[in-house]
């Protein structure tokens, strides 16, 4: 049976460490709802593992040291982590890959509006969203907004028990005789996706009263006027905090899992990484879920530059030397996998279907139909991560996105193979992908963790 349960492929000892793990992972997840908090959190925890900036040895020009160990913050939306190697960067490092943002609703420039005594404001969806699933449900807002005066305001607002939340409505059931006969695409669709915020007017306004009153409170409150929403970036998100799932607590569910349990995973086994012989590198992306586009998304070159700043550092610096450092680079793009859910079996081919609790799976390739933008991990790579899962006893199964012609996705597994990397996608496999609520193993998030830690030894 290939995919038995990794809950019977481990001793009680471990099975407690399993929960333990998990109960830090939920706290990760609760306070990084968005990648810049993601990004925040990340750089925090790895200070206090004594990781320094590489930003000052890049304006320093101060040489590195075996054991080294440094954090690399890119723009407040993506981040770097390394334990420097004894052997020479040009013969590679061992990266973990993962992303920091999730789907969500990103607040437009010009939101706010009133209607029927209720103010709302306009959203814009990121990512892969089935809108329907965002309607009625707590939502927090979470972003940075500059002033005129230049100054940087954060705001997040649904988070705290005292907190207020936001909403998008729904059509009532009785009057939903037109909307139900629609498909689910359309039922809800990305216009209608607005978020209601407020209801009491503001006294002897005669215009837009209620909206007048909202952004007498914001200006109170955060010191910021309705044109500084312009230059705002705002994200609203799933409110609430990350829980146990199941009577015998073996799951979690929570927002952002897609991609946030990698990074955490990958963070925490970073940690555990001392004097390897190869570099070890976690990365923390950003823009994942619209294509790594952008300057903070895997696809800029934001990867170049950091590995020739690096081979600067070592001495004695030439191009042949940043293009080994890539080419020889190996990678786990850390990202998760889609769980086969009893409910929907038809969409997966149950032979090669990754299963809840059964380890961390891996996906020689993604894509769709015929493997189009697919990076198609070679057997040589796949035999050599097997022996590391097998020599580090870590529980693995194998997975593909769906059946053939079914769907498909993409990481940022081709973003880095196509340096010559060995690249291959592995993560937990998760339930409700892309929804306000994912839901992971919590034995499969364990399995991760030691999966990539045993990665970058």
């Amino acid at each position: 049976m290939l995919n038995k349960s990794a809950w019977l492929q481990i001793e009680d000892a471990e099975k407690d460490l399993v929960f333990s793990f998990s109960e830090d992972y939920k706290k990760f997840l609760s306070v990084s709802k968005t990648e810049r908090l993601a990004c925040s959190e990340i750089i925090r925890q790895a200070k206090e593992h004594g990781f320094r900036d590489l930003e000052e040895l890049f304006k320093s020009g101060e040489k590195f040291k075996a054991g080294d160990k440094f954090y690399l913050n890119h723009k407040n939306k993506s981040v770097a982590l390394f334990v420097m190697g004894t052997e020479p960067l040009e013969n590679g490092l061992n990266i973990v890959g993962a992303h920091i943002d999730s789907p969500r609703l990103d607040v437009k420039q010009n939101p706010l509006y009133e209607a029927n005594n209720l103010t709302k404001m306009k959203t814009h969806y990121y990512g892969g969203v089935k809108l329907y699933q965002y309607a009625t449900i707590p939502l927090a807002i979470h972003g940075v907004i500059y002033n005129s005066a230049g100054e940087k305001i954060e705001v997040h607002i649904g988070e705290d028990k005292d907190d207020p939340v936001f909403c998008v409505t729904d059509l009532l059931i009785h009057l939903s005789k037109n909307q139900m006969a629609k498909t689910a695409r359309e039922a809800l669709v990305g216009e209608q996706m607005n978020i209601l915020i407020g209801n009491i007017p503001l006294k002897d306004t005669e215009k837009d009263a209620v909206k007048a009153n909202i952004l007498k409170l914001i200006k109170e409150k955060y010191n910021f006027e309705e044109e500084d929403f312009r230059v705002a970036e705002l994200e609203i998100v799933p409110a609430g905090e990350a829980r146990d799932l199941g009577l015998d607590r073996s799951m979690v569910i929570g927002y952002g899992q897609d991609d946030r349990v990698c990074a955490f995973t990958t963070m925490r086994a970073i940690f555990e990484i001392e004097n390897p012989k190869r570099t070890a590198c976690g990365l923390f992306m950003d823009k994942e879920e619209i294509g790594s586009m952008g300057n903070t998304g895997m696809a800029s070159y934001f990867w170049e530059n950091t590995m020739t700043e690096l081979v600067n550092l070592e001495g004695d610096f030439c191009q042949l030397k940043v293009n080994r450092s890539l080419k020889n680079s190996k990678v786990l793009s850390a990202d998760v996998a889609a769980g086969l859910d009893p409910d929907f079996p038809e969409v997966c081919e149950s032979m090669n279907a990754a299963v809840i609790g059964s380890g961390i799976s891996i996906c020689k390739y993604t894509g769709s139909g015929g493997k189009f933008g697919s990076s198609d991990a070679n057997a040589e790579f796949l035999a050599e991560v097997r022996n590391v899962f097998k020599e580090h006893n870590v529980v693995w199964q194998t997975a593909e996105l769906g059946k053939v012609d079914q769907g498909g996705g993409g990481t940022i597994a081709l973003l880095l193979a196509k340096y010559g990397a060995e690249v291959l996608d592995a993560g937990p496999a998760t339930l409700s992908m892309h929804s306000p609520y994912e839901v992971t193993s919590k034995v499969d998030i364990y399995m991760s963790y030691k999966a990539y830690k045993a990665f970058m030894l």
